[in-house]
């Protein structure tokens, strides 16, 4: 199936400093791509990839699960170790997730870690009727396009496959007791407004993380989608300069080609 225009990964040759982002359930890069490219432009090496599944219809996706997405995101990860000195991971939503999996993971080969609304759980009744409601309805209303932003749109599906979601909620529950594993430095970004994960999320991540350098920053006007919304030039800015305090020398040798 083609990609949905926009959905496309991306990739970027930068200098010795790398950045992993991971984007939501149902959703696909574009949510995340002015952020890649706000990086690429000051030189990081960036990776941007599409989950499998994502990108194209919702019935790719009603085939795979959660061990096809923390693939691509661990594969990603190991191909920018090769390349860089240090590599930070980025995520929203289930981005959020996977992104303290890999840091639980690969330790000190990820240098900090940025969360933007991350998710932690599958909320509500219907999550306790996943294991059978999969067998019995094919999909359930989409998630996408919780922007307070007029005019901002994100690319996702208007559905949600429930057998991938009943993997989502199997996810969450494996990353939630892997959390105190993890250590690296930690911003996390929320906003009180999200429509899609409430705050309980960032607050159990929080409460659960072993991380003593930790940043909590509230994005009082954006929804679930704050990388697209009012306040994605500060979670743009606030991530760049996270990096430049653990990491000098950023953007020093990076080139200016895109990919």
């Amino acid at each position: 199936m083609p990609v949905l225009p926009g959905a496309e990964p991306f990739r970027h040759e930068g200098g010795e400093d790398g950045v992993l982002l991971c984007h939501g359930f149902t959703g696909s890069p574009q949510s995340l791509r002015p952020w890649a490219d706000f990086l690429a432009e000051r030189g990081l090496t960036v990776s941007l990839p599409l989950l499998p599944g994502h990108g194209t219809r919702w019935e790719d996706m009603a085939v795979t699960g959660w061990q096809d997405w923390y693939a691509e995101v661990d594969r990603e990860l190991r191909v920018l170790r090769e390349k860089c000195e240090r590599v930070f991971v980025f995520g929203l939503s289930m981005g959020g997730a996977l992104s303290l999996r890999l840091a639980a993971r690969h330790g000190d080969a990820i240098s900090g870690l940025v969360l933007v609304n991350p998710a932690n759980k599958v909320h509500g009744l219907s999550a306790y009727a996943l294991p059978v409601a999969r067998h019995l309805v094919r999909t359930t209303k989409g998630l996408a396009d919780d922007i307070a932003l007029p005019g901002s749109h994100e690319v996702g599906y208007d559905r949600v496959p429930l057998h991938a979601a009943h993997s989502v909620r199997k996810f969450f529950r494996l990353v939630d007791g892997e959390l105190p594993q993890v250590t690296q430095p930690v911003v996390l970004l929320h906003s009180p407004q999200d429509h899609v994960v409430p705050p309980a999320d960032s607050a159990r991540i929080l409460s659960r993380i072993s991380s003593t350098d930790v940043t909590e920053i509230l994005l009082e006007q954006s929804y679930h989608v704050a990388t697209l919304d009012h306040d994605a030039e500060r979670i743009f800015d606030e991530s760049y300069r996270f990096i430049g305090r653990l990491a000098p020398n950023v953007g020093k040798k990076g080139s200016t080609s895109g990919g």
